[in-house]
């Protein structure tokens, strides 16, 4: 199949866009790769330290014999149900490894921060930044430098990203990514969703609230919703840094330990001494991270994403931005409907066709680069096949037609022709919106602004019945600057109440939401953020605000030399000064003042 043209051209500006930073990033990656054998390269003293706690079978082969060693970086940790299953992965890939003749360590582990758990907490303030955190954490794992090959264990919001990037700052070592897959599913996302609008408005109460969410999130393994953690699993897929197939594969049974073995025999096969040396400074090159791009905007994945592959790119020297992800939403057809785009989760997505028949239908359609290196030897091509354990050991086999088209589609007759994310532009800025989750009734919200300083005075509003008409509701001060970007998922239910009274509702803010978001119409990421002058900061109660989602515009309906001479918002002192963490808020104090904004990938100092 050719290559759609749209994918071709934005291919291209890309790659010309960041042509410099490229060739000096795989200038860096080849300088790197043409090194000595660590035991050769490195003291005796270095060598000695490096292996001492290992078993003396080990040492032996590693430092004797040359053995291949991989690195192992894991983000493990009992408060992540998603992560809980990784426990015992280091040993399973320790035993794999010495069957094949060669070594592996644990190189370091990562924080890793569960967004439903701080939801709505001051700790939420720190998530974006710990992105930045394992991507730096990762990279001092890695900097031992004592490895051939690594192995990264993550599967959540900012931990993949922050794997990913932190990886990629060591681009001559191959890597492949090994997740835990999602707990079984539970109540229905819908219901639990039904049950948090009731107890908004007080029709039950806390017991009954957390019987629903005790329901809902029961097990080990990721949240059963469509949301950042499993659109990172898409995304590795579509990028061929996974074993194919293995990102929606229950925790537990042999299948998924047995994945979970293929990813240590995966990297031993594109070692540098191997015939078909892949390492993720290559893997990871512009056409991966456009079908990654495409993969998001296929299944209305999370809008975290505009954030995190923009500073995963530029940690592999490759610049995209937000007009790049709108230019593909134009021509990529949206092909699955999973909570909170539908009613199904990824089990059921995984059941209907999963990440193989989606990634088959961009290849055969024209939407996704096949001329790719992976991590394995058939190229993205494995990728559209499913796992499965046959007479005790892994095979895969051919995607048939999709089990269920109410879930996923084949790319000739999708959802909607475009994709699920949509860039806003106007007088108030840049944002985004996730509209394959927003009923097409809702596309189009023109109402009153009502301005607030936090989440927290929006639900007090709420609560007062003074949100009861047609409203946009502006939270501003929730930028990178000015708080750390925390997400507002919090919002959704209030919101979802006044939406299903009839009212015509929108949200307008400089945070962002949570992956699970979409169902009332939100543009987010709106930059420049208020706390640096953004033309949030202008906005006053009762301003006509106008959401666009089908002509693409966010705007306040004020005459323009009105606009022009109105003095934007002080951001309030409470609100400047640290408090509810404290501490917390203190140590990342300096890394909000010099965050970058939304649109260049949020706050990076790697």
């Amino acid at each position: 199949m050719t290559l759609h043209s749209t994918i071709a051209s934005v291919t291209a500006r890309i790659r010309e866009r960041s042509r410099a930073t490229r060739d000096a990033y795989l200038q860096r990656l080849d300088g790197a790769a043409t090194r000595a054998a660590s035991v050769d390269r490195m003291g005796c003293g270095n060598v000695a330290h490096a292996f001492a706690g290992m078993p003396l079978d080990d040492r032996f082969k590693v430092v004797t014999e040359r053995a291949p060693n991989i690195g192992i970086v894991t983000a493990y940790n009992d408060m992540l149900s998603a992560h809980t299953p990784l426990q015992p992965y280091p040993d399973l890939i320790k035993w794999e490894a010495r069957l094949h003749g060669a070594t592996a360590q644990v190189a370091g582990g990562v924080p890793a921060m569960c967004d439903g758990v701080t939801q709505g907490t001051p700790g939420m303030e720190l998530s974006l930044f710990s992105r930045d955190v394992i991507a730096m954490a990762t990279a001092v794992s890695l900097s031992h430098d004592m490895f051939d090959a690594a192995l990264m264990l993550g599967v959540c919001d900012k931990i993949v990203p922050g794997l990913l990037i932190g990886a990629l700052h060591f681009g001559h070592l191959p890597t492949v990514f090994v997740p835990a897959g999602p707990m079984p599913s539970g109540l229905p996302n819908k219901e639990k969703a039904r049950v948090r609008e009731q107890a908004a408005q007080g029709l039950v109460g806390r017991a009954e609230l957390l019987d629903a969410e005790l329901k809902s999130y029961h097990s080990p393994g990721t949240c059963t919703f469509y949301g950042t953690a499993n659109s990172n699993q898409m995304l590795l897929e579509a990028m061929g840094l996974h074993v194919p197939g293995t990102a929606f594969v229950n925790p537990g049974g042999d299948l998924r330990d047995e994945l979970t073995r293929e990813a240590a025999r995966t990297v031993l096969g594109i070692l540098k001494s191997s015939k078909r040396f892949a390492p993720i400074g290559r893997v990871v090159d512009e056409r991966a991270i456009v079908n990654a791009m495409v993969a998001l905007l296929a299944t209305g994945g999370s809008t975290n994403h505009l954030i995190h592959w923009v500073a995963v790119a530029r940690s592999a020297g490759i610049i995209i931005d937000w007009d790049d992800f709108s230019a593909l939403s134009d021509v990529v057809p949206l092909l699955t409907h999973v909570y909170p785009n539908g009613s199904a989760d990824v089990n059921q997505f995984q059941a209907a066709g999963g990440t193989g028949f989606v990634i088959r239908e961009l290849l055969d359609g024209g939407f996704m680069h096949e001329d790719v290196l992976t991590v394995r030897a058939g190229g993205i091509r494995e990728y559209t096949r499913e796992p499965a354990m046959l007479d005790g050991k892994l095979a895969w086999h051919e995607m048939g037609a999709s089990k269920d088209e109410a879930i996923v589609r084949p790319a000739t007759a999708p959802f909607s022709a475009s994709g699920g994310l949509k860039l806003l532009q106007g007088n108030l800025g840049r944002s985004v919106i996730k509209v394959s989750a927003v009923p097409d009734d809702r596309h189009v919200i023109e109402a009153p602004a009502r301005v607030f300083d936090s989440q927290e005075a929006l639900h007090v509003a709420f609560r007062a019945g003074e949100l009861d008409r047609d409203v946009v509701c502006v939270v501003r001060w929730q930028g990178p600057q000015a708080n750390g970007m925390p997400e507002l998922h919090k919002l959704t239910p209030p919101l979802a109440v006044l939406q299903g009274k009839g009212f015509k509702v929108a949200l307008v803010t400089d945070g962002r939401m949570s992956g699970a978001s979409g169902k009332v119409p939100a543009a987010i990421h709106v930059s420049p953020e208020a706390a640096v002058g953004g033309p949030l900061a202008k906005v006053r109660d009762g301003d006509v605000v106008l959401l666009d989602a089908l002509a693409g515009t966010l705007e306040v309906k004020v005459a323009a030399d009105a606009w022009a001479a109105r003095q934007p918002a002080i951001m309030p002192q409470a609100l400047r000064d640290a408090n509810g963490l404290g501490l917390g808020r203190e140590l990342f104090a300096g890394m909000r003042r010099h965050a970058l904004t939304a649109e260049e990938g949020a706050p990076s100092w790697m």
